[in-house]
Protein backbone atom coordinates (compact mmCIF):
# COMPACT_ATOMS: atom_id res chain seq x y z
CA UNK A 1 0.00 0.00 0.00
CA UNK A 2 0.85 3.83 -0.14
CA UNK A 3 1.83 5.61 2.62
CA UNK A 4 -0.38 7.64 4.90
CA UNK A 5 0.66 10.60 6.30
CA UNK A 6 -0.93 12.56 9.27
CA UNK A 7 -0.22 16.34 10.46
CA UNK A 8 -1.42 19.41 12.58
CA UNK A 9 -1.48 22.80 13.33
CA UNK A 10 -0.17 24.67 10.74
CA UNK A 11 -2.17 27.78 11.97
CA UNK A 12 -1.67 29.31 8.91
CA UNK A 13 -2.67 32.78 8.53
CA UNK A 14 -2.07 33.61 12.21
CA UNK A 15 -1.46 37.20 13.23
CA UNK A 16 0.94 36.40 15.85
CA UNK A 17 3.33 34.63 12.92
CA UNK A 18 5.80 36.87 11.67
CA UNK A 19 7.11 34.07 8.56
CA UNK A 20 3.41 33.12 7.50
CA UNK A 21 3.98 33.08 4.09
CA UNK A 22 6.98 31.31 4.40
CA UNK A 23 5.34 29.00 6.86
CA UNK A 24 2.52 27.66 4.30
CA UNK A 25 5.10 27.32 0.86
CA UNK A 26 7.22 24.91 3.34
CA UNK A 27 4.09 23.01 3.86
CA UNK A 28 2.98 22.88 0.17
CA UNK A 29 6.39 22.05 -0.80
CA UNK A 30 6.30 19.05 1.84
CA UNK A 31 2.32 18.41 0.39
CA UNK A 32 3.71 18.20 -2.96
CA UNK A 33 7.03 15.84 -1.92
CA UNK A 34 4.63 13.13 -0.90
CA UNK A 35 1.70 13.30 -3.82
CA UNK A 36 2.49 10.73 -5.65
CA UNK A 37 3.84 8.73 -2.68
CA UNK A 38 0.39 9.08 -0.59
CA UNK A 39 -3.00 7.21 -0.86
CA UNK A 40 -4.25 9.52 1.90
CA UNK A 41 -3.29 12.61 3.99
CA UNK A 42 -5.34 13.10 7.64
CA UNK A 43 -4.72 16.89 8.52
CA UNK A 44 -5.95 16.74 12.07
CA UNK A 45 -6.98 19.94 12.93
CA UNK A 46 -6.03 23.99 13.48
CA UNK A 47 -4.52 24.10 9.75
CA UNK A 48 -5.72 27.58 10.19
CA UNK A 49 -5.90 30.12 12.87
CA UNK A 50 -9.04 31.04 11.90
CA UNK A 51 -11.56 29.82 9.50
CA UNK A 52 -15.14 30.93 9.40
CA UNK A 53 -17.00 30.64 5.84
CA UNK A 54 -20.27 32.60 5.30
CA UNK A 55 -22.69 31.51 2.47
CA UNK A 56 -21.12 33.41 -0.37
CA UNK A 57 -17.66 34.39 1.00
CA UNK A 58 -14.43 32.16 2.05
CA UNK A 59 -11.16 34.08 4.11
CA UNK A 60 -8.95 35.56 1.51
CA UNK A 61 -5.57 34.10 1.52
CA UNK A 62 -4.34 29.91 1.69
CA UNK A 63 -4.47 29.74 -2.35
CA UNK A 64 -1.10 27.75 -2.13
CA UNK A 65 -2.18 25.40 0.37
CA UNK A 66 -5.64 24.89 -0.59
CA UNK A 67 -4.50 25.02 -4.25
CA UNK A 68 -2.20 22.00 -3.78
CA UNK A 69 -4.70 20.27 -1.50
CA UNK A 70 -7.29 20.36 -4.92
CA UNK A 71 -4.43 18.97 -6.78
CA UNK A 72 -3.80 15.94 -4.12
CA UNK A 73 -7.48 15.39 -4.50
CA UNK A 74 -7.94 15.49 -7.99
CA UNK A 75 -5.13 13.05 -7.87
CA UNK A 76 -7.20 10.53 -6.31
CA UNK A 77 -5.44 11.27 -2.91
CA UNK A 78 -7.84 10.96 -0.01
CA UNK A 79 -7.55 14.37 2.06
CA UNK A 80 -9.14 14.31 5.56
CA UNK A 81 -9.54 17.56 7.41
CA UNK A 82 -10.72 17.48 10.86
CA UNK A 83 -12.07 20.64 12.52
CA UNK A 84 -9.98 22.15 15.42
CA UNK A 85 -10.71 24.64 18.24
CA UNK A 86 -9.70 27.62 15.58
CA UNK A 87 -10.99 26.41 12.18
CA UNK A 88 -14.43 24.63 12.66
CA UNK A 89 -16.28 27.69 11.25
CA UNK A 90 -16.70 25.05 7.83
CA UNK A 91 -19.97 24.62 6.10
CA UNK A 92 -19.47 22.66 2.31
CA UNK A 93 -16.75 24.91 0.80
CA UNK A 94 -13.62 22.60 1.82
CA UNK A 95 -15.62 19.60 0.91
CA UNK A 96 -17.21 21.23 -2.53
CA UNK A 97 -14.27 23.04 -3.73
CA UNK A 98 -11.21 21.25 -2.57
CA UNK A 99 -12.21 17.94 -2.28
CA UNK A 100 -11.73 16.94 1.73
CA UNK A 101 -13.84 14.53 3.65
CA UNK A 102 -14.22 16.90 6.77
CA UNK A 103 -14.66 15.01 10.11
CA UNK A 104 -15.89 17.26 13.29
CA UNK A 105 -15.70 14.43 15.80
CA UNK A 106 -12.85 11.89 16.55
CA UNK A 107 -12.95 8.81 14.10
CA UNK A 108 -12.04 5.53 14.81
CA UNK A 109 -10.80 3.70 11.34
CA UNK A 110 -8.76 0.74 9.70
CA UNK A 111 -6.18 1.70 7.75
CA UNK A 112 -4.53 -1.66 6.24
CA UNK A 113 -4.71 -3.81 9.14
CA UNK A 114 -3.86 -1.33 11.76
CA UNK A 115 -6.90 0.41 14.11
CA UNK A 116 -6.84 4.38 14.27
CA UNK A 117 -8.77 6.44 16.88
CA UNK A 118 -8.20 9.97 15.82
CA UNK A 119 -8.94 13.21 16.84
CA UNK A 120 -7.72 17.42 17.10
CA UNK A 121 -7.88 16.46 20.98
CA UNK A 122 -9.01 19.66 21.90
CA UNK A 123 -11.66 19.07 24.97
CA UNK A 124 -10.74 15.47 25.25
CA UNK A 125 -9.54 14.96 29.19
CA UNK A 126 -9.21 18.84 29.80
CA UNK A 127 -11.03 19.42 33.12
CA UNK A 128 -10.79 23.50 32.74
CA UNK A 129 -14.71 24.53 32.42
CA UNK A 130 -13.47 27.70 30.62
CA UNK A 131 -12.37 26.18 28.04
CA UNK A 132 -15.00 23.76 28.11
CA UNK A 133 -18.02 26.99 27.93
CA UNK A 134 -15.51 28.24 25.05
CA UNK A 135 -15.92 25.12 23.02
CA UNK A 136 -19.69 24.89 24.33
CA UNK A 137 -20.04 28.68 22.34
CA UNK A 138 -17.96 27.89 19.07
CA UNK A 139 -19.97 24.70 18.73
CA UNK A 140 -23.27 25.91 19.60
CA UNK A 141 -25.19 26.52 16.07
CA UNK A 142 -27.17 29.91 16.82
CA UNK A 143 -23.81 31.23 18.22
CA UNK A 144 -22.52 30.29 14.71
CA UNK A 145 -25.39 32.15 12.72
CA UNK A 146 -24.76 35.21 15.20
CA UNK A 147 -20.97 35.06 14.30
CA UNK A 148 -22.24 35.11 10.44
CA UNK A 149 -24.56 37.62 10.77
CA UNK A 150 -21.68 40.10 11.47
CA UNK A 151 -19.99 41.60 7.93
CA UNK A 152 -16.75 39.39 7.06
CA UNK A 153 -14.62 42.30 7.36
CA UNK A 154 -15.22 42.37 11.38
CA UNK A 155 -15.95 38.99 11.88
CA UNK A 156 -12.25 37.79 10.35
CA UNK A 157 -10.78 40.76 12.37
CA UNK A 158 -12.73 39.47 15.68
CA UNK A 159 -11.31 35.60 15.21
CA UNK A 160 -7.93 36.62 13.92
CA UNK A 161 -7.44 39.25 16.27
CA UNK A 162 -8.58 36.61 19.03
CA UNK A 163 -6.17 33.95 18.41
CA UNK A 164 -3.51 36.59 18.04
CA UNK A 165 -4.32 37.53 21.90
CA UNK A 166 -4.63 34.06 22.45
CA UNK A 167 -1.00 32.87 21.28
CA UNK A 168 0.77 35.87 22.28
CA UNK A 169 -0.46 35.61 25.81
CA UNK A 170 1.62 32.63 26.57
CA UNK A 171 5.19 33.20 27.58
CA UNK A 172 6.94 33.12 24.08
CA UNK A 173 3.86 32.21 22.18
CA UNK A 174 4.61 28.91 22.79
CA UNK A 175 1.71 26.16 24.16
CA UNK A 176 2.90 24.41 27.51
CA UNK A 177 5.68 21.84 27.29
CA UNK A 178 5.22 18.12 28.19
CA UNK A 179 3.26 17.55 32.17
CA UNK A 180 4.24 13.75 31.97
CA UNK A 181 1.91 10.55 32.05
CA UNK A 182 0.27 11.66 34.75
CA UNK A 183 -0.76 15.13 33.94
CA UNK A 184 -0.54 14.98 30.24
CA UNK A 185 -4.65 15.14 29.59
CA UNK A 186 -4.63 13.71 26.15
CA UNK A 187 -2.56 10.86 27.87
CA UNK A 188 -5.09 10.70 30.54
CA UNK A 189 -8.32 10.25 28.35
CA UNK A 190 -6.48 8.16 25.95
CA UNK A 191 -5.73 5.60 29.31
CA UNK A 192 -8.73 5.52 30.22
CA UNK A 193 -10.77 5.43 26.58
CA UNK A 194 -8.16 2.33 26.28
CA UNK A 195 -9.93 0.26 28.82
CA UNK A 196 -13.37 -0.10 26.91
CA UNK A 197 -11.69 0.40 23.46
CA UNK A 198 -8.65 -2.60 23.54
CA UNK A 199 -8.63 -3.14 19.60
CA UNK A 200 -7.03 0.56 19.01
CA UNK A 201 -3.40 0.07 17.79
CA UNK A 202 -2.43 4.00 17.18
CA UNK A 203 -3.96 7.16 18.94
CA UNK A 204 -2.93 10.47 17.24
CA UNK A 205 -3.66 13.50 18.02
CA UNK A 206 -2.71 17.29 17.45
CA UNK A 207 -3.82 20.26 19.27
CA UNK A 208 -0.74 20.36 22.16
CA UNK A 209 1.88 21.39 20.01
CA UNK A 210 3.99 18.81 21.37
CA UNK A 211 6.12 15.76 19.60
CA UNK A 212 5.12 12.52 22.18
CA UNK A 213 5.04 8.92 21.17
CA UNK A 214 4.31 7.32 24.22
CA UNK A 215 3.89 3.23 24.22
CA UNK A 216 0.61 2.39 26.26
CA UNK A 217 0.55 -0.96 26.35
CA UNK A 218 2.05 -3.69 24.33
CA UNK A 219 -0.66 -3.39 21.65
CA UNK A 220 -1.38 0.42 21.40
CA UNK A 221 0.57 3.52 21.19
CA UNK A 222 0.10 7.23 21.37
CA UNK A 223 0.97 10.03 19.26
CA UNK A 224 1.13 14.33 19.10
CA UNK A 225 1.96 15.42 16.25
CA UNK A 226 4.04 18.93 17.10
CA UNK A 227 3.14 21.73 14.87
CA UNK A 228 3.95 23.27 11.82
CA UNK A 229 4.39 26.46 12.92
CA UNK A 230 8.65 25.71 14.28
CA UNK A 231 8.95 21.92 14.78
CA UNK A 232 7.40 20.50 11.30
CA UNK A 233 6.72 17.13 12.22
CA UNK A 234 4.50 14.77 10.83
CA UNK A 235 3.81 10.90 11.09
CA UNK A 236 3.94 8.37 7.94
CA UNK A 237 2.21 4.83 8.34
CA UNK A 238 3.80 2.49 5.84
CA UNK A 239 1.18 -0.31 5.99
CA UNK A 240 2.91 -2.00 9.08
CA UNK A 241 4.97 0.36 10.92
CA UNK A 242 3.80 4.44 11.90
CA UNK A 243 6.92 6.79 12.04
CA UNK A 244 6.79 10.10 13.50
CA UNK A 245 9.28 12.17 11.84
CA UNK A 246 10.67 15.91 11.17
CA UNK A 247 10.16 17.40 7.49
CA UNK A 248 13.71 18.71 6.76
CA UNK A 249 13.92 19.94 3.27
CA UNK A 250 16.52 18.74 1.17
CA UNK A 251 16.83 15.68 3.37
CA UNK A 252 13.60 14.60 4.47
CA UNK A 253 13.31 10.80 3.16
CA UNK A 254 9.57 10.63 2.87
Amino acid sequence: MKNVYFLSDAHLGSWAIPHARTQERRLVRFLDSIKHKASAVYLLGDMFDFWDEYRYVVPKGYTRFLGKISELTDMGVEVHFFTGNHDLWTYGYLEQECGMIVHTRPVTTEIGDKVFFLAHGDGLGDPDNKFKLLRWLFHNRMCQKLLNAIHPRWGMWLGLSWAKHSRLKREDGTEPPYMGEDREHLVLFTKDYMKTHQDIDFFVYGHRHIELDLKLSRKSRMLILGDWISQFTYAMFDGEHLFIEEYVEGESQL
